[in-house]
């Protein structure tokens, strides 16, 4: 199983025109986050588009290209692409120069969003919600397998043979799919033959396993084959030398992280009870020790039998000092356990 992480780069709104060197110092720690996973043998650093003051990663592709000039190994995925608001040719053609900077190493993970600010700012109908992204992900499926594109679609102007460049260092960019649990979603993907991500944020993982199931069941229905199949688990993420420390210092920040957003969506506060009980041995966030994290990623390993984990990180809020040690003991004390113990672990029935 492939250990990654992934993070939003969130950041203190500053709102000012120019000079937000919050962002500036954010935006080197990311860099930094990545070299040390890339240091510590982790397999894939994520960065998710957000268009709103508390993110600073509006342009995931231009960071990871940032990445790939300080990494040598990992690799580069967007966690998620918001492709119903991109231009699939643009999209395609910023990853595939990341893919030419890194040697071969980037991936794009593309999803409809949780957050609908990037709809109004660049002009698109929220009642298009779904038609968008099914059209745009046909279309940079095509662009993906054909050097040259002809193209109609009722969201974007047609493409008359026109050349897409540069074309990538692989023979073809990995595109996975992400989704927050919807099963028209992940039927799609299984449907279409490709990668799918899960993002268990709330709720416990054992009521993902039927999304999972849905995902094989249509992958095998469309006859791809399943040894070529991979599927993702992302989830919060933070460890320490100890479960206390770790608890305290991911607390406050998550619980107001997840508290802005539930003021925008009538979510009830977090409580540190609820936040204890989300981080129980069968809850969705992986916080705690070194062991508990080894222990919690086998329970979803005998869950989902998944190829990849991404531990999604909270960087405002936390010491940089926490989340680059949270980075080392991933790398250096959890990766290994969890590739040891790998052909042990019980059979998905």
């Amino acid at each position: 199983m492939e250990l990654g992480i992934s993070s939003f780069g969130e950041v203190t709104p500053a709102h000012v025109v120019g000079n937000d060197q919050a962002a500036a110092q954010r935006m080197q720690e990311l860099l930094a986050m990545a070299k040390r996973a890339d240091e510590v043998g982790l397999d894939v650093m994520a960065l998710g588009e957000h268009h709103r003051p508390d993110f600073i990663l509006s342009a995931p592709e231009v960071a990871l290209a940032a990445v790939a000039a300080v990494t040598k190994r990992i690799r580069l995925s967007s966690a998620v692409t918001v492709l119903s608001s991109a231009d699939p040719v643009r999209t395609f053609q910023n990853f595939a120069t990341v893919d030419l900077i890194s040697g071969g190493r980037a991936e794009i993970l593309a999803g409809r969003g949780s957050f609908i600010e990037s709809f109004p700012l660049f002009g698109y109908n929220l009642q298009d919600y779904d038609a968008l992204f099914v059209e745009k992900l046909n279309l940079l499926l095509h662009i993906n397998n054909n050097e040259v594109v002809s193209w109609q679609g009722k969201h974007r102007p047609n493409i008359a043979a026109q050349g897409v460049y540069p074309r990538p260092v692989q023979p073809r960019l990995p595109i996975w799919i992400g989704v927050g649990g919807t099963p028209a979603s992940v039927v799609r993907a299984g449907q279409l033959g490709l990668p799918l991500t899960i993002a268990i944020l709330g709720g416990a993982p054992a009521q993902y396993v039927a999304f999972t199931d849905l995902y094989r069941q249509a992958y095998r229905e469309a006859a791809h084959s399943e040894a070529d199949l991979q599927l993702a688990i992302n989830c919060h993420f933070h460890v320490a030398e100890t479960s206390k420390r770790a608890a305290d210092e991911f607390f406050p920040p998550y619980s107001q992280l997840m508290n802005r957003i539930g003021r925008e969506r009538g979510w009830s506060p977090m409580s540190r009870q609820q936040f204890e009980h989300l981080r129980g041995p069968e809850g969705p966030l992986l916080v705690g020790s070194p062991q508990e994290i080894i222990d919690k990623l086998h329970y979803q390993k005998q869950l989902f039998d998944h190829t990849r984990f991404l531990g999604q990180l909270v960087v405002e809020g936390i010491p940089h000092e926490s989340v680059m040690r949270a980075i080392e003991l991933f790398g250096q004390e959890i990766a290994p356990a969890v590739q040891e113990t790998k052909t042990s672990l019980l059979p998905i029935v």
